[in-house]
């Protein structure tokens, strides 16, 4: 069975939300909404304080080539326009909105209705998704529109929609798939129009034997859409380490996946998407999963953007007394929050109770040499040599490693035996050597 060829690993897959169908909740009575949920500058703003807004009603407009508009999730009153502070510690600037009722924007089709045919061209849907806000929904953030344009020289061959979810825990993509796999078979048609493409692969790991089925079942009446049944490994849900599994084309150091003719999209923002262009909503709410060993209720459930994460837990029971850390995502890639205050956002996957125990870290002890972060790394890394690297401040020779390339998934310090934080050191080199390049450019 196919996957990458360099590195991974087999952590427990946990995924004790599994099966669970989407649990829709009601909207919160405020809402604070970032408006930095992508990667690039901040929306700016189009609301001020006592404004009226319905749900839809654009609230944040792009503000650069990299960046991404935001949209209420809820209808009532702008309460102010100031600074948060999100989830890991750092102000940003967010609206804050007092919710009244629900009341939608009147071009937003609410129906159930299938919609499958589109006579709009490539622009016209490209322009309709920058609209709409939609970024990529696994975690990093994208501005979709962006992946959408490739650079001149440069021509998409295949779509490949990445409904791995390798991440321990998460279902959210699973139930998403479950749930609405024609809207999803209908979302990669726009893409394929919109990218030019004639041909689709759609990866998923061989743990979601349902997801599988059904989407193997749909694709039988759709050109060009094959499935692809991988084998359980993380982190296959990395861009480059599902490209390698499912094309067998490796991505040069530095390269993006276009240059191998690949363009990739996790599958709910496939499913955003759908709605962007055949209902005209914007990204207003997810699917986050809930979850956590002594959780009372693991579920999916579907949020409003600027929900904050202590409605989410309120739905799934109360925090277990011995929870240790609350990660926004999963527990190789995700980052602690400092409290439940937190709102969801676009890229917010998942919620994940730690126990107390699971969060502490082992003693740490030197370096036996045993090169299993080495075998682990997706990557192709020496991480024992990148935090050495880090630890002595050898920045120029840590950039000369290529730590550029760490995805940071966490595999190295995950198989450490010495318990050394491996990430820990190659992120403080990763972000200083990223800061070097940026002031060489300027």
């Amino acid at each position: 069975m196919r996957t990458f060829s360099i590195g991974g690993i087999h952590p427990p897959a946990s995924k004790l939300s599994a099966g669970q169908p989407i649990q829709i909740i009601k909207p919160p009575d405020m809402v604070i909404i970032p408006l930095s949920q992508h990667i690039g500058a901040p929306a700016a703003a189009v609301v001020t304080k006592g404004d009226k807004v319905n749900v839809g009603t654009l609230i944040g407009k792009t503000a650069g080539f990299v960046s991404a508009n935001v949209h209420s999730s809820v209808s009532g009153i702008v309460l102010k326009v100031d600074n948060v502070i999100d989830g890991f510690g750092f102000a940003r600037p967010a609206v804050y909105i007092q919710t009244e009722s629900d009341e939608w924007e009147p071009t937003i089709d609410r129906s159930e209705t299938l919609i499958k045919d589109c006579t709009l061209s490539p622009t016209e849907i490209i322009q309709k998704i920058d609209a709409a806000g939609i970024v990529g929904m696994g975690g990093a953030a994208f501005p979709t529109k962006i992946k959408l344009s490739p650079p001149p020289g440069n021509k998409a061959e295949v779509l490949i929609v990445n409904a791995v979810e390798c991440e321990p825990y998460l279902t959210a993509d699973h139930a998403l798939m479950l749930a609405k796999a024609e809207q999803i078979m209908a979302g990669i048609q726009l893409l394929m129009t919109a990218l030019n493409v004639s041909r689709t692969v759609i990866g998923i790991e061989n743990n979601k034997p349902d997801a599988i089925a059904l989407m193997e079942k749909l694709s039988a009446n759709e050109k060009g859409i094959e499935i692809v049944a991988l084998k359980t490994q993380y982190p296959q849900g990395g861009e480059k380490q599902l490209i390698d599994a499912i094309l067998h084309r490796q991505v040069k150091s530095g390269a993006l996946p276009i240059s191998v003719g690949a363009i990739v999209h996790n599958v709910g923002t496939v499913y955003a998407v759908y709605e962007a262009v055949q209902k005209n909503k914007p990204l207003i709410e997810r699917v986050v999963t809930m979850t956590g060993k002594n959780i009372a209720r693991p579920s999916n459930i579907l949020a409003r953007i600027g929900t904050p994460i202590s409605v989410l837990l309120d739905a799934a029971g109360v925090i277990p007394a011995n929870t240790g850390k609350i990660i926004a995502g999963g527990p190789m890639m995700g980052k602690t929050v400092i409290n439940t205050d937190v709102p969801v956002t676009k890229g917010m996957s998942g919620i994940l109770l730690m126990t107390q125990d699971d969060a502490k870290r082992g003693k740490m002890y030197d370096c036996i040499r045993c090169a299993k972060c080495v075998g682990g790394c997706p990557m192709g890394l020496e991480p024992s040599l990148l935090m050495n690297l880090a630890q002595h401040k050898l920045w120029e020779e840590i950039e000369n490693n290529y730590v550029i390339d760490c995805i940071e998934c966490g595999s190295c310090s995950y198989t450490c035996p010495a318990n050394r934080p491996l990430l820990d050191f190659i992120r403080l080199g990763k972000s200083t050597v990223m800061e070097m390049i940026k002031a060489r450019k300027s």
